[in-house]
């Protein structure tokens, strides 16, 4: 019985010492941000495995030039309304998608992860930067990620984006699971799906490449008290344009 009671008590004690390392590690881990010595031009100092930051050919986001227009396939979106899960998460405000909704995409398959906002526009067409984007973050079954932008520019309000904004949470990196509202990202999208496509990177740390990327031509709109009201949240969450370094870029005739 008394070693019965050792082994469950050392048990016990391995039990927290692993808890422990594993807290350390969670309040060790580096903070980043988009500005000061946390912002861009430092990610890649901040932790090894943000190396991609500073060294990658094919990094996001870019200023789309010189595509050339293709005989591309039709982005086909098949998202369901799910009930609203919510997180600001320190960098941006991400709603979190549930599993079912998908986007078909020369002639793969990616589930709809979640999505999350940045202003300004991270991208930028023909010089031109927008006041906001959202990002759709996708991944196939073998963890291939595809990410479609939406631009937007201030003119009618936007209704999802008013739920959403309706709906952000009071504490920071705490995802809510709203009672009552469903949401569908289709309505983010705008009716036109003409789009552009090349091969980048996640835009914030590790910088992960071999991301395909669908940036939508058309915009959506949003209004200027939506716009405001991120921006009191996140002044400046945009990574800096990437160099394009010769990379494809097609779009949609």
């Amino acid at each position: 019985m008394r070693f019965r009671f050792l082994l469950t008590f050392a048990g016990l004690i391995l039990w927290c010492s692993v808890l422990l390392r594993f807290s350390l590690s969670a309040q060790q881990s580096p903070h980043w941000g988009y500005t000061g010595h946390e912002g861009p031009e430092n990610w890649s100092k901040l932790d090894p495995a943000n190396a991609p930051c500073a060294v990658g050919k094919r990094q996001s986001p870019i200023d789309i030039k010189g595509a050339t227009a293709s005989s591309l396939t039709a982005l086909k979106f098949d998202y369901n309304s799910v009930p609203l899960s919510i997180v600001d998460n320190g960098h941006t405000i991400q709603v979190n998608y549930a599993p079912g909704s998908a986007l078909s995409a020369g002639g793969k398959t990616y589930v709809l992860k979640q999505f999350h906002f940045h202003h300004p526009s991270e991208e930028y067409v023909n010089g031109h930067g927008y006041d906001m984007v959202a990002h759709l973050v996708h991944a196939d079954a073998d963890g291939h990620l595809a990410v479609v932008a939406v631009l937007f520019k201030t003119g009618n309000a936007n209704a999802l984006i008013d739920q959403i904004w309706n709906n952000v949470p009071t504490e920071k990196n705490k995802a809510v699971d709203v009672s009552g509202t469903t949401l569908n990202a289709r309505d983010l999208l705008p009716s036109d799906l003409g789009y552009f496509t090349f091969s980048g990177s996640l835009t914030t740390p590790p910088c992960s490449e071999d991301v395909t990327w669908f940036v939508l031509k058309s915009t959506g709109s949003l209004s200027p008290g939506q716009l405001a009201a991120f921006a009191k949240l996140y002044p400046n969450n945009a990574r800096p344009i990437q160099p394009t370094n010769g990379r494809e870029i097609l779009e949609t005739k």
